[in-house]
């Protein structure tokens, strides 16, 4: 038994002519741009591949006690941690996915912050404009995260860069709102004394707003990671490569080993990451 409330609008097909349409009339600009985030993605991963394994741990481990600071428990806690799993994972011999996913993930994380950051201040400083941008921004969060692949792989391709650009979708939203949240929670006090300063809006944004900002941005920053690391998977199924590859090896030939390991690694990675971005917003609160 079948239920239908009259005849079924077109929105599906509506969706297809305006993909067909896009890919018809603008092939160029999608190759210049597949072109351009290929550059990017390759130019992390050569710069991340040519660092010895050995120093690049090294240098991880200094970074989280010098972020952390050297003084504190939890400092040394992840540096041991960082260390030890950072080895496990060369042993295991995955080093060349796990930088390769660090790669993806970086180069969407820049993209991220190139577009969310001017979004967020954008909706902090416009009543109209925030509220413009938040039903895309909650179909964005609410829209099913293998939806972006399918016009992914029409308008780009197999490979890094569709899964790079559905990561970038997938992964905006917590940006934008954190930092119009931030923008919006300086204090009123702030404001009004650089007002009676004669500050221009820029000198505002730059030495007032954006410094108070700063935690509530960060915390965007962070979350935007855990969420592009948790595509990496999803973006594996169009090829994009990298440690989600090795998972779906794993789900994909039934050997449960190997989508575990594959999953261990992707967890050392994003505990890492997750620490040093948070060490970041604090040292902004301070």
């Amino acid at each position: 038994m079948s239920f239908q409330l009259g005849t079924p609008i077109p929105i599906g097909q509506s969706v297809s002519d305006s993909v067909n349409y896009l890919t018809d009339h603008y092939a160029g600009a999608f190759n210049a741009i597949t072109t351009g985030v290929h550059f990017l993605i390759a130019g992390l991963k050569n710069g991340l591949l040519a660092v010895p394994p050995l120093l690049a741990i090294a240098v991880v481990a200094a970074l989280s006690l010098w972020l952390l600071g050297w003084r504190r428990k939890g400092a040394w806690g992840l540096m041991v941690f960082a260390v030890l799993g950072l080895l496990l994972v060369l042993n295991l011999g995955y080093w060349a996915a796990l930088m390769e996913t660090l790669a993806l993930v970086l180069a969407a994380e820049l993209m991220v912050v190139v577009i969310g950051l001017p979004l967020g201040i954008l909706g902090g400083r416009s009543d109209l404009a925030d509220r413009m941008m938040r039903p895309v921004l909650d179909i964005m969060q609410t829209m099913p995260a293998f939806v972006y692949l399918v016009p992914a792989v029409i308008f780009f391709g197999l490979g890094l860069v569709p899964g790079v650009l559905s990561t970038v979708i997938f992964a905006l939203p917590p940006l934008i709102r954190l930092t119009t949240l931030g923008i919006r929670q300086v204090p009123h006090e702030l404001v009004e004394a650089s007002n009676s300063f004669g500050a221009t809006w820029w000198q505002m944004l730059v030495k007032v707003q954006l410094p108070s900002a700063l935690p509530s941005i960060m915390a965007g920053v962070n979350q935007s990671i855990m969420l592009g690391l948790s595509m990496v998977v999803i973006s594996a199924m169009i090829g994009a490569g990298g440690l989600g590859n090795v998972v779906l090896q794993g789900i994909t030939q039934l050997d449960v080993g190997k989508g575990f390991v594959g999953g261990l690694a992707v967890v050392i990675l994003a505990i890492i990451l997750d620490r040093i971005t948070q060490s970041f917003g604090q040292r902004g609160k301070q």
